[in-house]
């Protein structure tokens, strides 16, 4: 673990804001302080904030409603202002590749270099070959700086911005570590967006975001019933209990997560495609909002052929500070990137 103190984790959703602040200690990590706040429809589309009044109103709301004192945040961003690349270059000493990663950066990134956030890290050193393999990231400033004034308008101080994908890739280490012998895939399902990072040998070898997350279960159910959005997403999640779920809403969700599965397969499969050196992916996890639809689980297993196990951040983590601790585990894989965020250190220094 880095030096410092923990950041409290921030993840700006599109349907809600979930806040985690850790405790690390002898005993292992914490979760002291939990918020989950929703957001209104639309205040979100497509990874761009259209209705910043709500989102700062919510964030606000979160932090007083959860009791975190502190201001120190870290935030997390995905969606199509992110390029993620693994990139191969010549070895050159630290010192030299801050120098030349902006012209190399140029050579992968489809924006103006200008326009763009630049950072990157060190995967593996192959010394036979005179070559270095980097992962590089970059986001595009505005959104950066749309999601940390947003921050800043609600009293917070933003000393992080990460990617959702790599956040999730943080805290699925501390639960189940990072097999160095096996490729794996980790799967967020939010709302209108699902981030894969498939890890090979312990390193994020391909990330991808699809445009499809658990609002479109919510969106058919509207469509084919002919029903509200709140009784839509009360169906998807098995109902209120005063009525018996229509037996068409099980039709929907599994055409729905067929779809959606079949998107998610086809990124596997052209990652099999373009890593000769990959290997077979031995396990997919599945967190995210749409991980309790059972019929999604499902429906990536028989598309890919490759076992899934839902995946439960939670699974390592304590709970303290007076939270109830079976609110904390059913949130638990709605918590995956607020969690791997809350990872973050604020005197942190590149490996």
């Amino acid at each position: 673990m880095a030096e410092g103190k923990n950041l409290v984790g921030v993840d700006i959703g599109s349907s809600a804001i979930k806040v985690c602040q850790l405790k690390e200690s002898r005993k292992g990590l914490s979760l002291v302080k939990l918020g989950f706040e929703p957001l209104p429809p639309q205040t979100i589309i497509d990874g761009h904030v259209m209705n910043s009044g709500a989102v700062v109103e919510a964030l606000t709301k979160v932090f007083r409603d959860a009791g975190v004192k502190s201001r120190d945040v870290a935030l997390g961003v995905s969606g199509q202002s992110v390029i993620i690349r693994k990139i191969s270059v010549p070895l050159m000493t630290p010192a030299e590749l801050d120098e030349q990663i902006q012209w190399e950066a140029e050579q992968h990134i489809p924006f103006d270099i200008k326009d763009v956030q630049i950072d990157y890290e060190v995967l593996r050193r192959r010394p036979e070959a005179g070559q270095m393999d980097l992962l590089l990231v970059a986001a595009k400033r505005d959104e950066i700086n749309d999601y940390a004034e947003l921050a800043r308008e609600a009293k917070l101080r933003p000393l992080c911005v990460d990617i959702d994908a790599f956040s999730i890739q943080n805290i699925f280490e501390v639960t189940y570590g990072l097999p160095q012998d096996q490729t794996v895939a980790l799967i967020n399902v939010g709302a209108s967006l699902s981030s894969l990072n498939i890890v090979s040998r312990g390193v994020s070898a391909f990330t991808r975001d699809i445009a499809n997350g658990g609002n479109s279960f919510t969106e058919e159910i509207q469509k084919q019933l002919g029903v509200s959005r709140d009784q839509a997403e009360a169906y998807k999640v098995g109902g209120t209990g005063t009525e018996p779920v229509p037996a068409q809403v099980h039709n929907v969700l599994a055409q729905v997560a067929d779809g959606l599965a079949g998107e998610i397969q086809r990124s596997l499969d052209f990652f099999l495609a373009t890593n000769a050196d990959g290997g077979e992916i031995a396990r997919i996890y599945l967190a995210g909002g749409g991980a309790s639809l059972p019929s999604l689980a499902s429906a990536i297993e028989r598309r890919a052929r490759v076992p899934v196990e839902r995946f439960n951040p939670m699974a390592k983590v304590g709970v303290e500070g007076g939270l109830n601790p079976a609110i904390a585990q059913a949130r638990g894989e709605q918590l995956a990137v607020a969690l791997g965020l809350a990872l973050r250190k604020d005197k942190e220094k590149r490996a």
